[in-house]
Formats: C-alpha cells, sequence, structure tokens
C-alpha cells in the first residue's frame, strides 16, 4: 500500500489538520532527517493548509482555528504541523490557549522546534548560503571550495554534494552534513544550495 493510500485509510479521506476533503496530497513534516516522512512523519492534508504551512506571509490566522480539534490527534506529524502553526499565529491570543493546553512527548517537541515557528523573528538564526540564499534543514549544497576535515586527513573537494543538511540553532554559519561516511560540520559561507530534484 502507498503512503497516500495509508494516510487516506488513516484519516478517512479528509485533511488531517482541517478536515477538507478537497486536494488532498501528502505533506512529508520537515526536516526529514529528523523524524519527518513516512506514515508517522506525514500528514493528508489540503492544498490550502499545505500552502499556509509552507508561505507564512498567506497565513490566514482562522483558517487555523480547526486546530482545536486536530491538535488532540494521536498521529506525530498532525500534532507536531499543529504546534508549528499555533506556535506561529501565537500572538493572535486564541493560538496561545490552545498551546497551553497542549502536550508533546520530549521527542516530538524537540522535532517541532526544528521549525522555528515558536521563537520570534528577532530570535530566528538565519543559515545562508554563499549567494545568500535560504538554507533549511534537509536541503542538499554544494561545495565551492576544497575543505580540510578537521581531525582527519580527509578533504571534502569542490563539487562535493552534501545532501540533508541539519543547522546549527545556535550558529547562523555552522552546517552538519555527510561527506561520505564522515559527519561533517561546514562553513555556510563554502557552500551553494542545490536546486531541488522533485
Amino acid at each position: 500500500m502507498s503512503l497516500q493510500q495509508d494516510l487516506e485509510n488513516r484519516s478517512g479521506n479528509k485533511c488531517e489538520l482541517c478536515t477538507s476533503t478537497a486536494n488532498l496530497s501528502v505533506y512529508d513534516v520537515k526536516p526529514t532527517i529528523t523524524g519527518g516522512g513516512g506514515v508517522d512523519g506525514s500528514v493528508l492534508a489540503c492544498e490550502t493548509c499545505i500552502t499556509q504551512i509552507d508561505n507564512p506571509e498567506e497565513t490566514d490566522a482562522n483558517h487555523w482555528r480547526c486546530l482545536n480539534d486536530s491538535m488532540w490527534s494521536e498521529y506525530r506529524g498532525v500534532k507536531v504541523v499543529a504546534w508549528r502553526m499555533l506556535s506561529r499565529l501565537r500572538a493572535e491570543g486564541w493560538p496561545q490557549d490552545l498551546l497551553d493546553m497542549m502536550y508533546l512527548e520530549d521527542d516530538d517537541l524537540r522535532f517541532a522546534k526544528e521549525s522555528g515557528d515558536h521563537l520570534d523573528d528577532s530570535e530566528k538564526i538565519i543559515h545562508r548560503d554563499a549567494n545568500g540564499a535560504i538554507l533549511e534543514a534537509g536541503d542538499s549544497v554544494v561545495l565551492i571550495k576544497d575543505l580540510k576535515v578537521k581531525g582527519s586527513s580527509l578533504v571534502a573537494k569542490q563539487g562535493t554534494a552534501v545532501r540533508r543538511i541539519s543547522l546549527d540553532h545556535e550558529n547562523a554559519k555552522f552546517i552538519e552534513g555527510k561527506v561520505g561516511p564522515t559527519q561533517i560540520v561546514i562553513i555556510t559561507d563554502y557552500v551553494k544550495k542545490m536546486a531541488d530534484k522533485e
């Protein structure tokens, strides 16, 4: 059975966030590297919800009053998205009331915080590549310079692709990723974001 079918069966063919039945598709909760993707880290969601999750400037706060119900879901992906959207909208007042009632296990809360939606804009650390493009967890980058890896004889060559990066949440200049079998810290000045192939 496909992931889409699994989620359709689980949700009764409804958006797991707002219960709409129109334009449903699988939404992988980012970053997939730390818990998103698969049945547990995905949500069956409508186009309206997905558009607003991915584009904060298009968020209609009233649309998300549906989270009053969906935040109680037993499914990790749904709970994480609900927590992130309520955190993003907490200045409206009512979302903070719902957040105060919501409970997430420690692992789920860590995963939910990966998006930074709970931070004020002034607190957010933005990672940018050498060209100024914003980097997000799970992105792929390419090295634009040979890099000597500290503590080893390895040299990561210019042009090497590093897939599914993770971000350092305390330093905007640092990302992590695997070069061959080795997990290394890379300075963002030496990478360029790769276009998604999806």
